[in-house]
């Protein structure tokens, strides 16, 4: 491995148009796993996938559920206008009052839901919802266990956002985008070469300068001591002018931001994106999973960083393989860390659902700022992020 270098991240807010549209089809899957208890439908048996695209003044809503007929498509058209709300557009070009919702969701495929309930009679166990490679990855480089770069991105628009909504800098807009590289030595961070933010602002003849005045402290406050020198270059909204964002300035999709979803590409991606979709789809539910793993085994010191990857094939319950990879910091050899994540955890996607506890709303609260780093909630969100794994893992190696 190499042991200096530069390692660029990038990380982008609620209010990019591809995350407003990651919080849009999350907002649904929340939806359905709210209202299926309520009208009597066991969370086990709710399926949700929603693509969403936003443009000028324009949501499209796409994709296949199951679940209450309480779900109605006004109630649908309610909940995205508030998520739009609580993102903060009010612009001519994208507003949450005004914005056209046109919604085209429609069942789930028979097709599909005969590999995948365990119900049907062709399968005994419930199968994963598709075929695919999930990667999860954990290093020691942060006390979150996560890369650098890209755990210093999200911290820097996490707390731009909450001051934003706050009410604290009324002048910045719902949009922004950040790039953090950072300088290793000896294969530790050890400070920041380049920062870039690009925040839309509200006044339209604000300069670069007058943004950076308004952003510059929040990065000092996300980035260690002693990580920004006088060798460290500043790029604040480097075009000059940020006055259009959001769907207005530039259409939006569900899924088109997953290595900022996951590890900034510190880590390989499977390729899968994981917002509107529910925990049947090892896109999303397993590459939890593998974070979780990948987590434990970094926690439990059996190596300073680990890469977990695991393979489905759809309506096929036990995954195809798993592969660890420790990258030469192992204590304990790769292969048998891979017997004791087999033996620690079962990685079926029923299994997974039911150990990480994925059947609840806990979905749009991970469509912005990463899906990993984050501090487990106490009603059961972000529980991969958990290390309560540790035991089970020392004990089977």
């Amino acid at each position: 491995m190499r042991a200096s270098y530069l390692f660029t991240s990038e990380s982008v807010s609620e209010g990019h148009p591809d995350k407003v549209c990651d919080r849009i089809s999350d907002e649904i899957v929340d939806l359905f796993f709210r209202e299926g208890p309520k009208a009597g439908i066991d969370p086990w048996d709710i399926r949700a996938a929603c693509e969403t695209l936003a443009t000028t003044n324009k949501v499209v809503i796409a994709g296949e559920t199951r679940g209450p007929s309480t779900v109605t498509n006004d109630h649908i058209e309610a909940v995205v206008r508030a998520a739009i709300k609580d993102i903060g557009y009010e612009q001519d070009g994208f507003h949450w009052k005004t914005a056209d919702v046109q919604i085209l969701l429609h069942p789930q495929s028979a097709d599909i839901a005969q590999g995948v309930d365990a119900k049907q009679p062709t399968n005994a166990e419930e199968g994963a919802g598709d075929q695919g490679i999930m990667f999860g990855y954990a290093t020691n480089e942060t006390p979150e266990l996560m890369p650098a770069p890209i755990f210093y991105a999200h911290k820097i628009l996490r707390l731009i956002s909450e001051a934003r909504h706050a009410g604290t800098e009324k002048v910045l807009g719902p949009d922004s985008k950040s790039q953090v590289t950072v300088q290793y030595e000896n294969g530790k961070p050890v400070g920041v070469r380049e920062i870039v933010v690009s925040h839309q602002h509200l006044v339209e003849d604000m300069t670069s300068n007058q943004v950076r005045e308004r952003v510059e402290p929040y990065v000092r406050k996300a980035l260690p001591d002693g990580w920004i020198s006088d060798k460290t270059i500043w790029h604040i909204n480097p075009t000059g002018k940020f006055f259009i964002g959001g769907p207005d300035g530039d259409a939006g999709l569900t899924g088109r931001k997953i290595i900022v979803d996951t590890y900034g590409g510190a880590a390989p991606h499977g390729g899968g994106a994981f917002s509107g979709k529910d925990s049947t789809k090892v896109d999303r539910s397993a590459a939890y999973a593998a974070r979780y793993v990948a987590k434990n085994i970094v926690a439990a010191g059996l190596a300073d960083k680990a890469t977990l990857q695991l393979a489905y094939a759809i309506g096929v319950a036990r995954p195809l393989s798993i592969y660890v990879d420790t990258h030469g910091t192992g204590k304990v050899a790769d292969d048998k860390i891979e017997k004791a994540v087999a033996a620690a955890m079962d990685l079926t996607p029923r299994g997974i659902r039911k150990h990480l506890d994925l059947n609840k709303p806990i979905y749009a609260r991970t469509s912005a700022y990463g899906h990993f780093g984050r501090t487990p909630d106490a009603d059961g969100g972000f529980s991969w992020e958990k290390t309560d794994l540790v035991d089970a893992l020392k004990r089977n190696v």
